[in-house]
């Protein structure tokens, strides 16, 4: 876990942060997304991203002024101080992240039943998504740097095919699909934004990469912009393409793998598996990118107090913590549904994102931010959680009481662990 001095230049941290954001993004919540906001879900597709603009420009200048592998979890105890909130809101952000990247591990498994049972049955389903992640586990575990190394080059890669698809299938499009006259109401565009935010969150593991810049005051702040802003004409590109050339109800029907689908009309069934290859190379790569961020994190929560000891200890050239990590999302994956998972842990981040930005209010001082993005920041994301709530709880009337429930086990957890544990969280970086 020793830090690897200037690890991370500029565009180390920019490809880090575009694997991570496209590999949920892209193929899971464009069919979700797109079954709320229909043809016009690529205008929820830039709210989002000026939403992620926003969190980045603060968590970026946290970053800064706090480097630490522990990115969200470090912020929120150097804003909140070393009590029980600080501590909750932590194991909630784990669990959230834990959420994200079971519903990353459940597409992975959706893609490979179709390609190889020709079945999105969920047993075969389960077992890819079960698969994907223990075999990312043992390379972790091992400490492999060829994963490592090759993660630029795989993020070249499904990006240079999601490309070429967006380009191939423009010639394609039926201006007609994208007429206003096929619009749902505007209001379904808000109500879509924090799904679309969700395929940005990605972007904060580029501020774990804190401690191993060279120069992270310029640094973090120009790989965050850079790759938001990148993944936004991206985002925006393949919605076109793919509400172009599919019917909305065929979107809906085809939801796990709509990008694939896209593919058809152009490209024939050779264009579906070309998609699905490269789902499967943008899923695998998004889980690896995120595992290594929640491995910092937990590493840097078990420093810190918030997770028992156990989660630091060493294994191999890993840390236990990992494994404790890998088996919780096995329950992810097998006990919740894709939808509930992308509502459930769109809507929570939003939650821990806001009150990290609030938090940052108390330090704006050191941090040396600009208080009107940062407010700005805080606004944007409340708006995108108050429409979330509204639009969610009418499809699936649990949510509330699911998010709550999250709330509530963080809480019990975090006060569990004090008493059983003995240990408080503390900061890591000086102030």
């Amino acid at each position: 876990m020793g830090s690897n001095t200037n690890a991370f230049g500029l565009w180390s941290a920019v490809l880090l942060g575009i694997g991570s954001m496209v590999g949920a993004g892209i193929f899971v919540l464009l069919g979700e997304a797109g079954a709320i906001a229909g043809n016009l879900v690529y205008i929820s597709f830039v709210f989002g991203g000026i939403i992620a603009l926003l969190s980045g420009y603060s968590l970026a200048k946290l970053a800064t002024a706090y480097p630490s592998r522990g990115g969200v979890v470090e912020y929120l105890v150097q804003c909140y101080g070393e009590g029980i909130f600080s501590g909750s809101v932590s194991i909630l952000f784990y669990l959230s992240a834990m959420v994200a990247i079971a519903m990353v591990a459940k597409t992975f498994g959706t893609y490979a039943s179709m390609m190889i049972i020709d079945s999105d049955a969920t047993m075969w389903s389960n077992v890819f998504s079960i698969g994907i992640l223990l075999a990312f586990m043992l390379i972790n575990l091992a400490g492999s740097s060829l994963i490592v190394r090759s993660e630029n080059a795989i993020v070249i890669i499904k990006l240079s095919i999601i490309v070429i698809f967006t380009i191939v299938v423009f010639f394609y499009i039926d201006p007609e699909l994208l007429s206003l006259k096929n619009s749902p109401p505007v209001m379904n565009v808000f109500s879509s934004i924090a799904l679309t935010f969700f395929a940005y969150e990605g972007f904060r593991v580029i501020t774990n990469t804190a401690e191993d810049m060279d120069n992270p005051g310029e640094t973090i702040l120009k790989a965050m912009f850079i790759a938001i802003g990148l993944v936004m004409i991206l985002y925006v590109a393949v919605a076109l393409a793919v509400f172009g050339n599919l019917t909305l109800p065929k979107i809906i029907t085809a939801q796990d793998y709509a990008l694939a689908e896209a593919a058809k009309p152009a490209l024939g069934q050779t264009g579906f598996t070309i998609m699905a290859v490269a789902a499967l190379i943008s899923t695998a790569s998004s889980i690896n990118a995120n595992l290594y961020a929640v491995t910092n994190v937990t590493y840097q929560m078990a420093k810190n107090g918030e997770l028992p000891k156990v989660y630091e200890r060493n294994v191999w050239h890993s840390s236990e913590g990992l494994i404790i990590s890998t088996l919780i999302l096995v329950v992810f994956v097998l006990f919740f549904n894709l939808n509930e998972i992308a509502a459930i842990g769109s809507i929570s981040l939003l939650f821990i994102h806001a009150l990290v930005h609030i938090g940052h209010l108390l330090k704006i001082k050191e941090t040396k931010a600009s208080k009107m993005f940062v407010v700005f920041a805080i606004l944007t994301i409340a708006m995108a959680i108050v429409l979330a709530l509204g639009y969610t709880s009418r499809h699936i009337p649990n949510v509330g009481y699911f998010i709550t429930i999250g709330f509530v086990l963080a809480f019990i957890i975090e006060i569990g662990l004090r008493l059983i544990t003995k240990r408080a969280v503390s900061k890591q970086t000086p102030t």
